[in-house]
């Protein structure tokens, strides 16, 4: 994909790609490609085909299948900003049991490095970068770097890889950790009005420090001198968002033929999200309009195993206008 004489808008996302073992009730399936570039990538290209995307990642060759990018490879869908190492990739187990998932790191590639974006990107700037980390792989000098270099661009950011915390026997866990939620806040206030935040609702809650009310939950991230967007995603509830000046938003979650897995469901509701924010006025109404779009796009992502379960933008909207919520 050339990113000269662009006619359309270009999105970036950034982040490790992962291979995926999960395990549901002790079945074990064979690996997967995972990662949110991935779910966000293959979202984004099924749901829409004008708009230019691409992926900034660092990929470990040593235990790498490369059949797990022919989805992306299919796509059109630019690699040209994935470095290759002689390592391992980032490889995680994900084990779920009765609505639940332990989430094992067995490798992780390198950090995101600025200077392997490649010179095209740096000249040609998108529109937003989606910066979706899995495991710490996105530092504050990256968040900073991106935003010397791109002063005008929105800044997309998924919490999860940000807030995770990897123990010793590779336990994945939310906890409180001072230095990691003193880091978020500051990339929160490094990025300001241009940032779109999301996160689960254990993800906000732990930045929040609020365990209960959502509301509260979402009222705190009013306490920023900016005018982000943020957004709360929970699952068969919907999800919520906040800006200031403006009323919560409190978004219905669709209802889905059937769940079979719902790794990636929150990819997808953010790619989505992203790209219709982009074409949109930017007013709240609009913002509510894409929001509802997101969840219903993640719903079908739900009835398939895998990153697979992606639809076009006509049979989201079919979706929407059955308007089938989940009560």
């Amino acid at each position: 994909m050339s990113f000269q004489n662009k006619k359309s808008s270009s999105i970036i996302f950034a982040g490790h790609f992962a291979i995926d073992t999960i395990i549901r009730f002790k079945r074990r399936s064979k690996p997967s490609l995972g990662g949110s570039v991935s779910y966000c990538s293959l979202a984004l290209s099924t749901y829409s085909q004008d708009i230019n995307i691409s992926i900034i990642s660092h990929l470990g060759k040593l235990n790498f299948d490369y059949s797990l990018l022919d989805g992306i490879n299919h796509k059109n869908i630019d690699l040209k900003g994935i470095k290759y190492s002689e390592v391992n990739n980032t490889q995680f187990v994900l084990d779920y049991y009765n609505h639940s998932r332990t989430l094992t790191l067995k490798f992780r590639s390198p950090n995101l490095k600025f200077n392997d974006i490649p010179v095209e990107y740096l000249d040609n700037p998108p529109e937003i970068i989606v910066l979706v980390p899995l495991c710490n792989e996105i530092s504050i000098d990256y968040v900073s770097q991106i935003l010397k270099q791109f002063p005008n661009i929105y800044l997309g950011v998924d919490l999860q890889g940000f807030l995770r915390k990897i123990r010793e026997d590779g336990k994945v866990a939310y906890i409180y950790d001072e230095q990691i939620i003193s880091n978020m806040s500051e990339i929160i206030n490094l990025i300001g009005d241009k940032l779109i935040l999301k996160g689960s609702e254990e993800e906000m809650k732990l930045l929040a420090g609020e365990n209960e009310d959502l509301n509260k939950v979402m009222n705190h991230f009013l306490k920023y001198d900016n005018n982000a967007i943020f957004i709360m995603t929970l699952g068969e509830r919907g999800s919520m968002l906040i800006k200031k000046g403006e009323k919560i938003l409190n978004i219905p979650a669709f209802k889905a033929r059937k769940v079979i897995d719902e790794t990636g469901a929150g990819d997808v509701y953010f790619s989505i999200f992203l790209y219709e924010f982009i074409y949109s006025d930017k007013t709240w109404n609009a913002i509510e309009n894409s929001a509802h779009l997101a969840s219903a796009a993640a719903s079908f992502l739900v009835e398939k195993k895998g990153p697979s379960g992606f639809k076009s933008k006509e049979k989201v909207l079919k979706r929407i206008d059955k308007r089938r919520y989940i009560i």
